[in-house]
């Protein structure tokens, strides 16, 4: 589909601006490796927090929301809102511990936390295998939509996709480092919404949707709309939001959804001002990513059912489309109607979405091979500035290697699948080893074997050994059970922790709780100083707020729906639930602080 030269000045504009930002960064605000890993740790909130909504709008997901919408109905979707859960627990909880930590990545943790060899083993493994193979594989997949994206709406072969929006990401990403990526990630978020809105509403004007209230009445939409998957047929009730909501969220490793935080999510922590802005970060975060934006892809995608209702549909339409027509093709093919002018507005979003999600893993992982290999392990005694400069080549070899995978992915996809898998039931640890000193480095790396090994099985080996297929909710508790009994084992039978560490973990986080009353007690007996948390401990109070703020956020995303569907008494039931959260919540703020 051929831009007009409107369209391409909305694109050619956006990759000046980027490029600019990162210029200005360089000058101006990338004195050391601290700044352009940390943006020196004095962010706002909300920059913080909406360059984790902009991350987290990547390519691939407005696209993989259509593929859940047509396939498992709009209720498919607590696959993912599922998560909320999480997001809010780091909140409440995990938000001010991070920040107190003052680490600069969350795999340096590991020698705050732990003692001995193992622990010096894990950071350096955790970095190169999340920073480098994990952190490529991801954003391989973030340039695979891009691919189709670029196929369908442009025309461009994967290699001038790949190498047009590569080469723009990485020139400001390495530049601008982490301060870069935020700024540029706040012009990208309302270019993202922006693009999001307009595709919505152009796909409701397209003549055989014929707007809102014929979509919803049509006879491949009305199937498709409830919030909450039917108990009558038991096997999609529980795949797709019971063994969600109470198994998945805290015992399944997802990139930006980590168990206790984690990852970039972190990393956007560790920059904030203080403890106070690292919440309000994670709380805006959570608020916009489930409750504010996924309606305007789920419009689209019930859209897509009307005017391509099967593959078959696709393949008439994009004769030449060949191997990568799915139901993940609804999105960009809905975006085929989008006029001149509007359409670059579009087109931009989506390369704004993708050079989010890039930039934003370019800069973590480059900071993961930095501080907590090439600074622990291969050059201890680095300057500042040569660990700058050795992040901004890290970062083009990141962006290189990912442009390279992106092309073959068709063929590494089963093993990235394998790889993407080795988190799953480990999630539990990364919970409670701020709060329990029975956990160590080697129950730590049990989990991750354990974990591995069992998907490894069903993966591979079940099949094999002549064994009837089980479902994928029963092969992850499976998993999860199996994992968390492996690593409790391991965690009462290796030797704990050194009482030197413990004591300088719990003076410097102030965790709390009666997970460390041992320690605590004995480190009285022993004479050893001690710094105890002031006032009650946090943690309860902190469980009240998220359970209060996922109410809320849950009520306002299915009230949004309701409002959509017409059903607007329940609508604003809904929303006065979310109004009443939002008072209780505001009541027991201050007592976090």
């Amino acid at each position: 589909m051929a831009l007009s030269t409107l369209d391409w000045s909305f694109v050619i504009g956006f990759f000046i601006i980027s490029l600019g930002i990162g210029i200005w960064t360089a000058k101006w605000g990338n004195k050391d490796a601290s700044d352009y890993f940390t943006a020196g740790g004095k962010m706002p909130w909300w920059l913080l927090g909406v360059s984790m909504v902009a991350t987290t709008f990547s390519t691939d997901t407005p696209n993989l929301v259509t593929d859940i919408v047509r396939q498992n109905g709009v209720s498919g979707n607590w696959a993912w809102w599922a998560f909320l859960l999480t997001g809010m627990l780091t909140v409440f909880i995990y938000a001010r511990l991070w920040k107190k930590s003052g680490v600069v990545t969350d795999v340096e943790f590991y020698e705050l936390r732990y003692s001995g060899k193992i622990a010096r083993f894990l950071r350096g493994f955790r970095a190169i295998y999340l920073g480098l193979l994990f952190n490529v594989m991801i954003m391989a997949t973030v340039s695979l939509a891009a691919i189709k994206i670029g196929g369908v709406l442009l025309g461009l072969s994967p290699l001038q996709t790949v190498v047009i929006a590569g080469t723009v990401t990485v020139i400001y990403s390495s530049l601008g480092g982490l301060k870069g990526v935020l700024i540029t990630d706040f012009v990208q978020f309302f270019l993202s919404i922006g693009g999001a809105i307009i595709a919505a509403v152009v796909s409701l004007q397209h003549p055989k949707v014929g707007g809102l209230s014929n979509l919803l009445k049509h006879e491949n939409v009305i199937d498709k709309l409830d919030l909450f998957p039917s108990f009558s047929n038991p096997e999609i009730f529980i795949t797709i939001l019971l063994i969600p909501l109470l198994v998945q969220w805290w015992s399944v490793w997802y990139p930006g959804a980590e168990p206790g935080g984690g990852g970039y999510i972190a990393q956007r922590m560790f920059a904030a001002k203080n403890e106070d802005h690292s919440i309000k970060a994670v709380l805006f975060f959570n608020a916009a990513h489930y409750a504010l934006r996924p309606w305007p892809w789920i419009i689209v995608a019930l859209c897509s059912l009307v005017v391509f209702p099967d593959l078959e549909s696709f393949r008439t339409a994009f004769p030449n489309a060949g191997s990568i027509i799915n139901h993940d093709m609804g999105y960009p093919a809905m975006l085929t109607f989008i006029p001149s002018g509007l359409l670059g507005l579009v087109v931009t979003s989506l390369i704004a979405a993708y050079m989010s999600t890039i930039s934003t893993h370019l800069n973590w992982g480059a900071s993961y091979i930095v501080n907590d290999f090439y600074k622990r392990f291969a050059k201890p005694d680095a300057t500042q500035k040569e660990m700058l400069n050795v992040g901004r080549i890290i970062t083009v070899l990141l962006m290189v290697l990912t442009m390279i995978f992106a092309l073959l992915l068709d063929n590494a996809l089963g093993a990235f699948q394998i790889l993407l898998q080795i988190g799953a039931g480990t999630g539990l640890i990364f919970i409670l080893r701020w709060f329990w000193w029975r956990i160590n480095a080697a129950s730590e790396m049990a989990a991750m074997i354990i974990s591995f090994l069992v998907a490894i099985y069903f993966g591979v080996f079940h099949k094999m050994l002549g064994f009837e297929p089980l479902a994928s909710w029963m092969e992850l508790v499976i998993g999860v059970g199996i994992t968390t009994v492996g690593w409790i084992i391991v965690a009462y039978t290796s030797q704990p922790t050194s009482m030197e560490v413990m004591i300088s973990f719990i003076n410097k986080v102030s965790p709390g709780g009666p997970g460390w009353t041992k320690i605590i007690n004995k480190a009285k007996a022993d004479g050893l100083q001690l710094t105890e948390p002031s006032g009650p401990w946090k943690v309860p109070i902190g469980i009240l707020c998220m359970i209060a703020g996922t109410i809320g956020i849950y009520s306002f995303l299915m009230g949004t729906g309701l409002f959509i569907y017409g059903r607007y008494l329940n609508a604003i039931i809904l929303m006065g639930v979310t109004i009443v959260s939002v008072m209780v919540l505001k009541r027991f703020w201050s007592r976090l602080s």
